[in-house]
């Protein structure tokens, strides 16, 4: 298992900022947080000027849908195919992980059935990258409520 310290100018941490502090990852875990973190085999990775926070969490999120300003409601769910919109949901997990999110809840794929699932296992697999997710799969809403009567 290959190891990387971080070397920010600063880390928030424990609800405080630590100027100095440095981050040792193993793996895929945080294996140390402090100053001066002895690490002889590791990758060394300096950032000054930077601030390193923890994952960000993002618990209303629809990876199947376009921003709502983009599209209409009906013509993505009526007229784009569940592949078309998978490939939609790939690009914006990974443009959602390079921004810091770390962890997603997702709340039904508006037609796209269990797509979600699919996504979830691709991501924790390793096929395509992305946050965690939590899926809620098929939206539930009350008859009429909206969308397409």
């Amino acid at each position: 298992m290959s190891a990387i310290l971080l070397k920010p100018a600063r880390v928030w941490s424990d609800g405080a900022m630590q100027d100095g502090a440095q981050v040792l990852v193993a793996g895929a875990r945080i294996a140390a947080v402090g100053p001066k973190i002895e690490a002889a085999d590791a990758k060394v990775v300096d950032l000054p000027g930077m601030t390193l926070l923890p994952g960000l969490m993002d618990l209303h999120s629809h990876l199947f849908l376009h921003p709502y300003d983009e599209t209409a409601w009906d013509d993505q769910v009526l007229k784009e195919s569940e592949a078309y919109r998978a490939v939609r949901a790939v690009t914006h997990a990974a443009a959602t992980l390079r921004a810091g999110f770390t962890t997603l809840r997702d709340l039904g794929t508006e037609g796209a059935g269990y797509a979600d699932v699919a996504l979830k296992r691709a991501i924790d697999e390793g096929l395509v990258p992305g946050p965690r997710l939590f899926v809620a799969t098929r939206a539930i809403v009350a008859t009429g409520s909206y969308g397409p009567a």
